[in-house]
């Protein structure tokens, strides 16, 4: 019997897309397409899947439709800790609210369907979960507690939830206080919770490593590989080592080296550059050629696409790829033979990019530089030798009128601070240190943003099916509540549609401010994510016509993947399969946008349980900050010493009760008159740790505000 002859999912598509009807049932469907009686069973299947995977949607009558047709949404969820949640569409656009009595059993990072039901006037559209179309979360990690006839656990991250209940006989060898990780046999109902059963017991809460093992299986992130997997590894590394492969040239005179944080391992990208006549100068991107070793489809890169991403913990990475690749084969280590793909790029002293192009290369690093080291030499208080003095100094020039001719064009530049946690022994915070941005940070940030554009630029001009790195304009509610707050500090903003310079220029009216750390989270905030697509969206915080990500295949898989058909397309000048593109391609996307959130959430999640760790050591002692943001209830201050931020809540504030200036921004006395604005230096106790929930609380010690 020969196989169903049945119309694919976009055929589908397209014909509900251009239908008057708002559905329709399978017969109709089937008829409006041709499809043969002896196929109906088959194409009816077919129609069951897409409504699985969220496409189309069933609704009464056994009727299918377009989610866009009958007020659908489908999207991943993302709760708050208050409980209720924002869904970002998949098609992108404005996020939809959904209230906690909203919500039914979805737990944070679901892919669901959602109502579309109303439209508040300024804000977000309200909607309501009527489908969770994927689970993000088989496992959950929790503390167990037990009681009489059943057990319970709540969940270490406050976004997935509700108590799982633990029936008798499920809690396998927990006692009542442990850190688990729990099966969830059944997710439950907006009324009912959800079962489980316990599959691993971790520890007690304060045993050493414990606290990051939770985040680790909290967010199921892969410790080791597989056998397979890293036998798969090294023995393509002694296949291809040695094995130039097609078109590859011989670099290993160009003067290169990479730039990299102090402790890095993996090196995957290094710079060169070459003076030309005319203020124009020759710069080369190296990039470690990890296709040349990850073939597409066998073991090594179907376990980096799983990862997607390596992962930053506070005190480990968990890498993508195996060591003897990450660390050994692809990276880029000084005084041996490596192999890269390319990008070199004639720039002139106005930023402006001429000509570009694509290389197979070898290459030899002449040194490993840190940071640090790199910025003594750009400072003159350093010296490594004749070259690489000479191009440091070249490369910053050139950076610097990157850095401008971007600027120019609107691009916006966020200077936030970060902070690093100093761990000790058995993984306890001994520091906390604010991280400083140093030029050579500039440096290599301006050169990355340059390839990645290029590599879009190509990737556009020939059609190549790759991975965008999109980044939307904000939605219309978070500009319309951004342009309300900037006002009533004094600063107006364009009415309308909002582009990326009316965002720089309130964010240089920021600047030396009290308010500039706090515009410049809320402008960061108003934001859209960044996230991957097929399509070439733009990049609306780089006011850049097309963005990818080209210079990371160690630790990102759509670099990897851009490496293999841009390689194949623009150096071999071979076609690419179809099937590298179309929907596999557009699940890949998805895919890779969901694993870099889990991996950012885990990484600040980690760093989060170390400060609050380190804090409660500090109970009770006095620390200097600045008010760093005003809320109704209460004042968040950003510790000097420490770096560290808290709250002094309302309800410590005995001295007198305090109201929210909403025009103003400013916490008022009702009796006494007392400000507190933003930018105020205070000295307050710590009076409260929740290492759990990542919460510090502060009192206010000093009587009279000494300001700036």
């Amino acid at each position: 019997m020969g196989r169903a002859k049945i119309p694919g999912e976009k055929r589908v598509l397209d014909y509900l897309r251009s239908s008057r009807k708002g559905s329709q049932n399978a017969k109709d469907i089937a008829k409006g397409l041709f499809v043969a009686p002896r196929d109906f069973r088959s194409f009816r299947q077919s129609l069951q899947e897409s409504v699985e995977r969220g496409r189309i949607c069933l609704v009464k009558g056994r009727r299918y439709a377009l989610p866009d047709k009958i007020n659908r949404i489908v999207g991943r969820i993302g709760l708050t800790r208050k409980g209720d949640a924002f869904v970002a569409p998949d098609k992108g656009g404005q996020e939809i609210f959904v209230p906690a009595r909203a919500i039914e059993s979805a737990m944070d990072g679901d892919k669901v369907v959602v109502r579309l039901e109303g439209q508040p006037q300024g804000r977000s559209p309200l909607g309501r979960v009527i489908k969770v179309l994927e689970r993000a979360h088989d496992t959950i990690v929790g503390v167990y507690r037990a009681s009489r006839s059943f057990g319970v656990v709540r969940p270490q991250d406050r976004r997935l939830g509700r108590e799982v209940v633990i029936s008798q006989g499920m809690e396998g060898a927990a006692s009542d206080g442990d850190v688990v990780v729990v099966r969830v046999v059944t997710f439950g109902s907006g009324k009912m919770s959800p079962i489980g059963r316990v599959e691993t017991v971790l520890g007690r809460s304060d045993d050493p490593g414990v606290d990051i093992l939770a985040v680790i299986h909290g967010h199921d992130l892969p410790v080791t590989f597989s056998g397979e997997v890293l036998d798969a590894a090294r023995q393509r590394v002694s296949q291809a080592r040695g094995v130039p492969g097609p078109h590859r040239i011989d670099r290993r005179d160009v003067h290169v080296f990479t730039i990299d944080p102090a402790d890095a391992k993996d090196h995957d990208d290094a710079l060169s550059i070459r003076t030309l006549e005319d203020d124009r100068w020759e710069v080369g991107i190296h990039i470690a050629d990890v296709s040349h070793f990850v073939t597409a489809g066998d073991a090594v890169d179907l376990e980096a696409l799983k990862r997607g991403t390596s992962v930053y913990l506070v005190d480990r990475v968990l890498p993508m790829l195996p060591e003897v690749l990450s660390s050994d084969a692809c990276s880029l280590l000084p005084g041996v033979d490596r192999f890269a793909v390319s990008i070199f790029a004639v720039v002139n002293s106005a930023g402006e990019v001429g000509d570009t192009r694509f290389e197979r290369t070898e290459i030899r690093s002449r040194h490993k530089l840190s940071y640090e080291m790199a910025q003594e030499v750009l400072e003159g208080t350093s010296s490594l030798d004749g070259p690489t003095d000479l191009a440091l100094r070249d490369l910053r020039t050139v950076s610097r009128a990157l850095r401008m001719s971007r600027e120019r064009r609107g691009a916006l530049d966020f200077d936030l601070p970060e902070a690093r946690v100093l761990l000790g022994e058995g993984g306890r915070p001994v520091d906390i240190q604010r991280v400083e941005r140093l030029e050579s940070h500039r440096l290599v940030e301006d050169f990355m943003l340059l390839a990645n554009e290029i590599a879009a630029a190509e990737a556009t001009k020939h059609g190549i099916p790759v991975l965008y790195r999109v980044h939307e304009p904000p939605p219309a509610d978070r500009i319309s509540y951004l342009r309300r707050f900037l006002s009533r500090l004094g600063h107006s903003m364009p009415k309308g549609d909002i582009g990326p310079k009316a965002l720089q220029r309130a964010l240089a009216w920021s600047r030396g401010r009290a308010e500039e750390a706090l515009v410049s989270t809320l402008v960061l905030r108003s934001m859209s994510r960044a996230r991957y697509d097929v399509r070439n969206l733009g990049h609306f915080g780089l006011a850049s016509r097309g963005y990818t990500h080209f210079t990371s295949p160690i630790r990102r898989y759509p670099d990897l993947l851009l490496h293999r058909v841009l390689t194949r397309s623009l150096i071999d000048g071979e076609a690419i399969p179809r099937s590298w593109g179309g929907e596999d391609l557009k699940a890949t996307a998805e895919h890779c946008s969901v694993r870099e959130r889990t991996a950012e959430h885990a990484e600040r999640e980690s760093v989060d349980l170390k400060k609050a760790e380190y804090m409660q050591r500090h109970l009770g002692d006095d620390f200097v900050g600045t008010v760093s943001g005003i809320t109704a209830f209460g004042v968040f201050v950003m510790l000097d010493e420490v770096f560290v931020d808290g709250l002094i809540h309302v309800s410590s504030m005995t001295d007198d009760y305090y109201t929210f200036d909403v025009d103003r921004y400013t916490l008022v006395g009702e009796r006494s008159r007392r400000v507190f604005r933003l930018g105020d230096r205070l000295t307050v106790r710590i009076s409260r740790v929740d290492k759990e929930e990542r919460l510090i609380d502060f009192t206010l010690v000093d009587k009279k505000r000494d300001r700036r």
